[in-house]
Protein backbone atom coordinates (compact mmCIF):
# COMPACT_ATOMS: atom_id res chain seq x y z
CA UNK A 1 0.00 0.00 0.00
CA UNK A 2 2.87 2.08 0.55
CA UNK A 3 4.84 1.59 -2.63
CA UNK A 4 1.35 2.53 -4.34
CA UNK A 5 0.85 6.07 -2.19
CA UNK A 6 4.03 6.97 -3.21
CA UNK A 7 4.14 5.70 -7.23
CA UNK A 8 0.96 8.42 -6.54
CA UNK A 9 2.39 11.30 -4.78
CA UNK A 10 3.67 13.62 -7.84
CA UNK A 11 -0.11 13.13 -9.67
CA UNK A 12 -1.60 13.76 -5.92
CA UNK A 13 0.67 16.81 -5.71
CA UNK A 14 0.12 18.00 -9.10
CA UNK A 15 -3.83 17.93 -8.55
CA UNK A 16 -3.33 19.65 -5.61
CA UNK A 17 -1.06 22.41 -7.18
CA UNK A 18 -3.87 23.31 -10.05
CA UNK A 19 -6.67 23.09 -7.90
CA UNK A 20 -4.95 25.65 -5.18
CA UNK A 21 -3.79 27.99 -8.39
CA UNK A 22 -7.74 27.71 -9.47
CA UNK A 23 -9.16 28.48 -6.17
CA UNK A 24 -6.88 31.23 -5.17
CA UNK A 25 -5.83 32.86 -8.51
CA UNK A 26 -8.02 31.18 -10.91
CA UNK A 27 -11.24 33.25 -10.62
CA UNK A 28 -9.54 36.84 -10.61
CA UNK A 29 -9.17 37.80 -13.95
CA UNK A 30 -9.72 41.53 -14.10
CA UNK A 31 -7.06 44.13 -13.35
CA UNK A 32 -7.38 47.53 -11.05
CA UNK A 33 -6.88 50.75 -12.59
CA UNK A 34 -5.96 53.46 -9.82
CA UNK A 35 -7.08 57.47 -10.28
CA UNK A 36 -4.12 58.41 -11.56
CA UNK A 37 -4.86 55.67 -14.79
CA UNK A 38 -1.67 53.03 -13.55
CA UNK A 39 -3.00 49.53 -13.84
CA UNK A 40 -2.23 46.99 -11.63
CA UNK A 41 -3.34 43.09 -10.43
CA UNK A 42 -4.97 41.17 -11.56
CA UNK A 43 -3.99 39.19 -8.00
CA UNK A 44 -4.05 40.43 -4.86
CA UNK A 45 -0.93 39.59 -2.58
CA UNK A 46 -3.46 37.87 0.18
CA UNK A 47 -4.22 35.33 -3.03
CA UNK A 48 -1.01 34.66 -3.75
CA UNK A 49 0.33 34.32 -0.14
CA UNK A 50 -2.57 32.00 0.49
CA UNK A 51 -1.34 29.57 -2.83
CA UNK A 52 1.53 29.27 -0.87
CA UNK A 53 0.61 28.66 2.41
CA UNK A 54 -1.63 25.98 1.10
CA UNK A 55 1.04 24.53 -0.92
CA UNK A 56 3.40 24.22 2.00
CA UNK A 57 1.39 21.82 3.48
CA UNK A 58 1.56 18.62 1.00
CA UNK A 59 5.50 20.06 -0.15
CA UNK A 60 5.86 19.44 3.66
CA UNK A 61 4.29 15.96 3.31
CA UNK A 62 6.30 14.74 0.29
CA UNK A 63 9.41 16.04 1.33
CA UNK A 64 9.34 15.10 4.84
CA UNK A 65 9.03 11.46 3.81
CA UNK A 66 12.51 12.05 1.23
CA UNK A 67 10.17 12.40 -1.91
CA UNK A 68 12.08 16.06 -2.94
CA UNK A 69 11.89 14.85 -6.25
CA UNK A 70 8.02 14.50 -6.06
CA UNK A 71 7.14 17.59 -4.31
CA UNK A 72 9.49 19.89 -6.49
CA UNK A 73 8.08 17.71 -10.08
CA UNK A 74 4.20 17.40 -8.72
CA UNK A 75 3.77 21.08 -7.38
CA UNK A 76 5.80 23.11 -10.16
CA UNK A 77 4.21 20.55 -13.23
CA UNK A 78 0.30 21.72 -11.03
CA UNK A 79 1.10 25.21 -10.91
CA UNK A 80 2.85 25.18 -14.59
CA UNK A 81 -0.74 23.60 -16.01
CA UNK A 82 -2.68 25.87 -14.34
CA UNK A 83 -0.84 29.09 -15.18
CA UNK A 84 -0.62 28.22 -19.21
CA UNK A 85 -4.77 27.11 -19.06
CA UNK A 86 -5.36 30.27 -17.40
CA UNK A 87 -3.16 32.51 -19.17
CA UNK A 88 -3.63 31.14 -22.34
CA UNK A 89 -6.52 33.46 -23.91
CA UNK A 90 -4.04 36.44 -23.32
CA UNK A 91 -3.88 38.51 -26.81
CA UNK A 92 -0.58 40.04 -26.48
CA UNK A 93 1.05 36.58 -26.70
CA UNK A 94 3.30 36.77 -24.32
CA UNK A 95 1.76 35.24 -21.49
CA UNK A 96 4.22 32.06 -22.53
CA UNK A 97 6.87 34.17 -20.66
CA UNK A 98 4.86 34.26 -17.63
CA UNK A 99 4.78 30.61 -17.58
CA UNK A 100 8.29 29.85 -18.30
CA UNK A 101 8.39 33.00 -14.79
CA UNK A 102 6.08 30.66 -13.03
CA UNK A 103 7.67 27.49 -13.83
CA UNK A 104 11.20 28.24 -12.93
CA UNK A 105 10.24 30.39 -9.94
CA UNK A 106 8.13 27.43 -8.57
CA UNK A 107 11.04 25.14 -8.97
CA UNK A 108 13.59 27.05 -7.43
CA UNK A 109 11.01 27.51 -4.21
CA UNK A 110 10.08 23.86 -3.93
CA UNK A 111 13.52 22.74 -4.49
CA UNK A 112 15.10 24.85 -1.63
CA UNK A 113 11.94 24.61 0.35
CA UNK A 114 11.98 20.58 -0.39
CA UNK A 115 15.53 20.19 0.24
CA UNK A 116 15.50 21.89 3.62
CA UNK A 117 12.58 20.24 4.69
CA UNK A 118 13.90 16.92 3.96
CA UNK A 119 17.49 17.47 5.89
CA UNK A 120 15.57 18.91 9.08
CA UNK A 121 13.62 15.77 9.22
CA UNK A 122 15.95 13.39 8.20
CA UNK A 123 18.21 14.63 10.84
CA UNK A 124 15.58 14.34 13.59
CA UNK A 125 14.76 11.00 12.29
CA UNK A 126 18.24 9.85 12.54
CA UNK A 127 18.52 11.28 16.45
CA UNK A 128 15.64 9.49 17.32
CA UNK A 129 16.50 6.25 16.04
CA UNK A 130 20.04 6.69 16.90
CA UNK A 131 22.12 5.01 19.81
CA UNK A 132 21.43 6.77 23.37
CA UNK A 133 24.40 8.93 24.29
CA UNK A 134 26.15 9.25 20.82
Amino acid sequence: MRQRSLKLAPYLLFLIAAAAWTAWLGWDQHRDVAPDGSVSGPYEAWQVIGLVLTLLAPVYWAASRGHVAHAVLGTTAGLTAAVAYDWSDDASGLFLIGVVMVMVASLVATFALSSLISSVTGVARRNDTGPAGA
